[in-house]
């Protein structure tokens, strides 16, 4: 279906963004891999290490503290949060993930900056691994680029919020 009305959607550039990574420690070796994916796909859209920081945390429900922090400082176009949490025996997964979605939902309602979610909520490590380049893609890859395409459309909105 064709609308005969202006679209604007989002381009995956991320020439000249400042970008910022929020990264568990918790669950490293997933963790890890996430940065690495989304180091890459953010080098392979135009960004450079020199506007690039990875902050590290202890875990999931840390990020959002950061990012939040992040956000206010007004030094960021985009913000990618990364984690893993991997299902227990006890209710504390819930409580986890819960938290850290709303935190960073937190984040992203702010309206002002691109915000990627990456944060893993799986139920095994092979869960995590597979989403972690294997079998259901690269999610780290995946958040960065979509905050950056998040970001890029804030940026295009820019002109038209000052028309009204």
């Amino acid at each position: 279906m064709s609308l005969d009305v202006p679209t604007l959607e989002g381009v995956v550039d991320a020439t000249g963004l400042r970008i910022g990574i929020v990264a568990a420690r918790f669950n490293a070796s997933i963790t890890n891999a996430l940065v690495d994916g989304a180091l890459a796909a953010l080098r392979q859209h135009g960004a450079t290490d020199d506007m690039i920081r990875v902050v590290r945390v202890a875990g999931a429900l840390e990020i959002g503290t950061i990012a939040q922090r992040m956000a206010k400082s007004q030094q960021y176009d985009v913000i990618v949060c990364l984690g893993c949490v991997i299902r227990g025996g006890t209710a504390h997964f819930d409580y986890v993930c819960q938290g850290a979605m709303d935190a960073i939902n937190a984040v992203a309602q702010r309206g002002d900056i691109g915000v990627g979610n990456g944060v893993l909520t799986v139920d095994t490590l092979e869960q995590a691994q597979a989403r972690t380049g294997g079998t259901h893609g690269h999610k780290g890859a995946e958040a960065a680029l979509t905050a950056v395409e998040v970001a890029q459309v804030l940026k295009s909105l820019e002109p038209m919020m000052e028309r009204v």
